[in-house]
């Protein structure tokens, strides 16, 4: 099975890229099962802009996907012989910032020797200034150390730009 991360800045088109080869992975595989979009939005912050941005995921992903949302624990609701696009990690590494960097490590371990296609996406936010505050910097990090862990697992990884992607992996 596959595994493909897709990173890039926002609104970089990393996600519609990424539902096209998920859909494509789905298609192309022995299963041949509609795909997971498994959504990791923490939807408690009354965040009208977000609301918006979720509505365009909605719509740009018509019916072609069953979609399961997970905030925390993404092993939890992912079964073997199966295609997900999970958008986004980052959102999950915001959900889970409490948690160590042990237990998250955790999860991808299971996520990379899991029997199935996934596809990553990850919002690259590594190439700025080091933030002033500490939570800032603890997700920074976090986003740093997990798109590695990623990378590392995942058998294609593709960099985002103005809709444009660029295998380097």
């Amino acid at each position: 099975m596959t595994k493909i991360l897709y990173f890039g800045g926002q609104k970089s088109g990393k996600s519609k890229l990424a539902e096209l080869k998920t859909l494509e992975l789905a298609q192309s595989s022995q299963i041949q099962n509609k795909p997971y979009y498994i959504a990791t939005y923490n939807d408690s912050y009354d965040d009208k802009e977000m609301a918006v941005r979720i509505s365009n995921h909605q719509t740009q992903r018509t019916n072609q996907f069953h979609t399961i949302e997970e905030q925390f624990n993404l092993p939890k609701v992912m079964k073997k012989n199966e295609t997900y696009i999970i958008d986004c990690i980052s959102m999950w590494i915001l959900n889970n910032l409490e948690t160590s960097e042990d237990k998250l490590e955790e999860q991808l371990n299971k996520l990379s020797s899991l029997n199935a296609n996934i596809v990553f996406v990850l919002n690259d936010v590594n190439s700025g200034v080091i933030p002033m505050d500490k939570t800032s910097r603890k997700f920074v990090d976090l986003t740093g150390i997990i798109g590695q862990k990623l990378a590392s697992f995942c058998n294609e990884v593709y960099e985002v730009k103005f809709g444009i992607e660029v295998q380097i992996k």
